[in-house]
């Protein structure tokens, strides 16, 4: 979800296939080894989001925003939102605390993500880095655009410690490189602070910005993820938040792995 997700206005998109195909799999002999160990409880690792999907990936120093926790955006939901209200979606709850998502404001926020964005090991897969008009410029081209991009900090007990965008993959140029569905809700995620990293957190958050989507949005019936295949913290983190492999894309930006969580076997997860 450019650099690797997207921020950028994606293009109409083409549903080649509403069915179920599995895509053919080219993976490396080091990543089958990686799913074998999924397999038998593969340990938890954190990931990135997105982009280039960093998607559970790993973040800067821990950064705070100048304000404080941001404030909860209360309202109704409005029926005519891509996302279905995001901002309205409520906390979950996990074994690490209270998660909410908190959409992103650039006088709030912006100082905080652009931190994480320089982070040389964000920057290897978001390409991000600089002064913070490059951040700035990422997230309103999804703010300025028509709602089907959604920048938010994941806020875990009150405190920002992550960055997730929350897109219509059914919408996203993505949709050209796989069988896409109407409603699919992709995932971009990075970690943001150091001490966040290597405790599971990225399992974790997926899990449960996973159970919120499906939650929240009735008409979706799947999450899906398309991390950089050489990500292998990020993949591992999906694949144990309830993801399965689903195939391999050739990207513009990158190789990818096609991640897909489906609203079906929920209840065995």
């Amino acid at each position: 979800m450019p650099p690797t997700d997207t921020g950028a206005p994606p293009s109409p998109p083409s549903h080649a296939g509403e069915d179920d195909t599995t895509l053919e799999l080219r993976l490396p002999a080091d990543f089958l080894a990686l799913l074998a160990d999924a397999g038998h409880g593969l340990p938890e690792a954190d990931a990135e989001h997105s982009p280039p999907e960093t998607d559970a990936e790993h973040g800067p120093p821990e950064t705070h925003t100048e304000h404080g926790p941001p404030e909860i955006e209360h309202g109704p939901p409005d029926a005519d939102d891509l996302l279905d209200s995001v901002a309205a979606w409520g906390p979950a709850q996990t074994p690490a605390g209270s998660f909410r998502l908190v959409p992103v404001r650039l006088d709030r926020d912006l100082r905080t993500v652009a931190g994480w964005m320089n982070d040389p090991a964000v920057d290897a897969f978001w390409a991000l880095a600089g002064p913070e008009s490059v951040t700035a410029d990422h997230l309103r081209a999804q703010l300025d655009g028509d709602g089907r991009s959604v920048p938010c900090l994941g806020v875990l007990d009150g405190r920002p410690m992550s960055y997730f965008e929350i897109y219509r993959a059914d919408l996203d140029p993505l949709a050209r490189h796989y069988p896409a569905r109407p409603h699919d809700t992709g995932v971009h995620l990075l970690i943001g602070g150091a001490t966040d990293r290597g405790r599971g957190l990225g399992t974790v958050l997926l899990r449960a910005v996973a159970d919120l989507v499906l939650d929240h949005r009735p008409r979706c019936g799947r999450v899906v993820a398309e991390p950089d295949i050489r990500n292998k913290p990020s993949v591992s983190a999906f694949l144990s938040a309830g993801f399965r492999l689903a195939g391999e894309l050739e990207l513009p930006d990158k190789r990818a792995a096609l991640l897909v969580r489906d609203r079906t076997p929920r209840h065995v997860l």
